[in-house]
């Protein structure tokens, strides 16, 4: 494959739009997302045999998804700023040999601590990643498809909650949950090679463009857009992290894979969709998505003991949310232009702000409300959600 560097010039920012669509370079980036949350997902599916290993609760194992967050949280706007000079591409291969490293020593460790140490690592070099992608991903290609570029991009998301996420579970139970996270080293060792030799180069921020956190959300369009990522993902980690409760009264609290499953095939509809038209209609995208999955929640409430009420909501909120990081990411690389990667650092914070608060109000409901709690709560995060993105139509032009 040529190398695609040789089509920019010194300074790595210039592109032709003669040029072919780089559809290999972001198809390296949907497999970077891919190993990302792979890597978060997976002590989820593999709890009992990792518990067993290292002698410690199915509880203490399932903090292993805790603290990757946490580094994640942690690291995603101080990494960035500190890495912003750096040349894009030596930088991104390093964050992706960031997660051969961690998952090696997860593979080998015997200890609890390194593990979580190692799993803290793996953390902090998505939050880097997140800040990265999208902002990679628009830099490749022309304004006009820039949108498309991120969905791709993007792509590796919704493939690895729907098929990796359960495909490597069902692996690691036959070969060993160690022998899964080494062929996960390994993956990504290789994806390092090809970022390091295939990819784009690009500058890093100069000088002069370098502005404070605080001057970065005061751009017309950032505070709108993070407002409505922090409701919209609030809302989805709310019923996502209590799926479990959420199905119970329709008796398929032992069918959550089978739905998990569903939501994950139509997410990936919701994110084809989304990445043929995000670049013509992405505000009426942003609309359609708050309205969706407000209609969701909506069918999950009146029929919250009927099966085919369930499945219907399950695929309609996959279809809204399968989308939605394409939409709120474009939007944000638009808005924001030349501080895209500080923008999207602040996204990825409050991404996994709601990402957490999702899990705490979430647990808060289920004791004070019970289960009924869920859909109240979520229709208003929607309504705000649904009512800022109308009003600040600006901040999704197309």
């Amino acid at each position: 494959m040529t190398d695609l560097a040789s089509r920019h010039d010194t300074r790595g920012d210039s592109h032709s739009t003669k040029d072919a669509f780089p559809l290999a370079a972001l198809i390296a980036l949907a497999l970077s997302g891919f190993i990302t949350i792979l890597t978060e997902a997976l002590p989820a599916g593999l709890l009992p045999q990792i518990s067993s290993d290292l002698s410690v609760s199915q509880a203490s194992v399932g903090q292993m998804v805790t603290v990757y967050a946490i580094g994640s949280l942690i690291a995603a706007i101080p990494l960035t700023r500190v890495t912003r000079n750096m040349r894009r591409r030596p930088l991104l291969a390093v964050t992706i040999a960031g997660f051969a490293f961690a998952n090696l020593i997860t593979a080998i460790s015997t200890s609890y601590s390194l593990t979580m140490v190692a799993r803290f690592l793996a953390g902090i070099s998505a939050g880097l990643l997140w800040a990265l992608l999208a902002g990679y991903a628009a830099r490749m290609v022309p304004d006009a498809q820039k949108g498309r570029a991120i969905a791709i991009a993007m792509a590796g998301t919704p493939l690895a909650l729907s098929i990796g996420v359960p495909a490597a579970t069902l692996l690691g139970t036959v070969i060993g949950w160690r022998t899964c996270f080494l062929l996960m080293s390994i993956t990504a060792v290789l994806l390092t090679l090809w970022i390091a030799t295939q990819l784009p180069d690009f500058q890093g921020q100069h000088s002069n463009d370098k502005q404070s956190l605080g001057q970065t959300a005061r751009i017309p369009g950032v505070r709108p857009i993070l407002f409505v990522t922090l409701t919209f993902v609030l809302a989805h980690n709310i019923l996502y992290t209590y799926i479990v409760p959420l199905l119970r009264p329709a008796g398929l609290e032992h069918r959550v894979d089978a739905v998990l499953f569903l939501f994950g095939c139509v997410s990936l509809i919701g994110i084809w969709f989304v990445g043929a038209f995000v670049d013509r209609w992405l505000w009426l995208l942003a609309v359609a998505s708050c309205l969706t999955f407000l209609l969701a929640s909506a069918v999950m409430g009146i029929w919250p003991t009927e099966r085919t009420g369930v499945y219907a909501s399950v695929g309609l909120w996959g279809l809204a949310f399968g989308g939605a990081a394409t939409i709120f990411q474009t939007a944000m690389a638009r808005s924001a232009r030349k501080q895209t990667d500080a923008a999207q650092s602040m996204l990825v914070t409050v991404w996994n702000i709601a990402i957490a608060g999702g899990g705490l109000l979430g647990g808060g409901i289920l004791n004070h409300l019970g289960v009924e709690g869920y859909v109240p709560v979520t229709l208003a995060l929607l309504f705000l959600c649904l009512a800022v993105t109308v009003v600040c139509r600006n901040a999704f032009r197309s």
